[in-house]
């Protein structure tokens, strides 16, 4: 197996190893910590936007404009639009279906098709997370410069935190509809499976077809800058009256600190 592939696939085990964490709270507790999470979902957002320019879309503009093709300007966008309108898609299909099951069964099946549902969406809601991870590490294939590997790691570190209360999400709900707590660990961490496959596939794809490697870390800036900020930014906003600042200061900080590590590094 080609070397790049091999640490992508390291660092999505790594990556679904953290949701099965986060699965694993539903045997303490039944509820989670929610200044932990929020603390944890800013932290992950912030780290999220700053890779998203700094290891993706920087990197995309450097390499298309070194091929001479088509105008850097206008491969960094289209992938980039194409990342996001990629994870909107998957978010309406997503509720289309779940819309469809709710007004198709009956209440019998209502709670059944709930767990489903939210299994599925944030299984879903994994793949792009997967790929943007084996992308930054199939980019390293002509080299492995200090703020590129660091780079790369800090994505899948970014993905990696904000999958912890991603298997929380999917766990603890599971236990409340009454399920045992293993049976709800393990619906929890088989939500992050795919990041795994998603890896791999997405470092193979840069290995084997390096002339899209620009479009594709711009596809991946796209899809991770939607997820932080439709997702994991409301998300950990909402006891803002409780707790006005904690999730903000996670925001400033993984940013922060991600900016650190690329400028230090680069």
């Amino acid at each position: 197996m080609n070397s790049v592939v091999f640490l992508a696939l390291l660092a999505t085990v790594g990556t679904w190893s953290v949701t099965a964490l986060g699965a694993a709270t539903v045997v303490f507790f039944k509820s989670p910590n929610t200044r932990l999470l929020n603390l944890m979902l800013g932290f992950a957002s912030g780290v999220m936007i700053a890779a998203s320019f700094w290891s993706l879309l920087e990197p995309a503009i450097e390499r298309a404009e070194a091929r001479h093709g088509t105008p850097a300007y206008l491969v960094a966008t289209a992938g980039f639009l194409c990342g996001a309108a990629f994870m909107w898609l998957s978010d309406k299909a997503v509720s289309c279906a779940r819309c469809r099951a709710f007004c198709t069964q009956g209440k019998e099946n209502e709670r059944l098709n709930r767990i489903i549902m939210l299994v599925l969406s944030i299984t879903l809601h994994n793949i792009p997370e997967g790929l943007a991870v084996g992308v930054a590490f199939g980019a390293l294939q002509n080299g492995s410069t200090p703020e590129g590997i660091m780079g790369a790691v800090t994505i899948a570190v970014g993905i990696g935190l904000q999958n912890f209360p991603e298997g929380a999400a999917v766990s603890i709900p599971l236990r409340r509809e009454g399920y045992s707590r293993k049976k709800s660990f393990l619906l929890g961490q088989a939500s992050g499976i795919v990041e795994p496959v998603a890896g791999v596939l997405g470092a193979l794809m840069i290995v084997y077809v390096e002339a899209i490697l620009p479009f594709a870390l711009s596809f991946a800036a796209g899809a991770m800058i939607l997820v932080a900020v439709h997702e994991l930014i409301p998300e950990c906003q909402q006891n803002q009256k409780d707790q006005p600042y904690s999730a903000t200061m996670g925001i400033v900080t993984g940013f922060a600190v991600m900016m650190l590590l690329d400028v230090m590094l680069g």
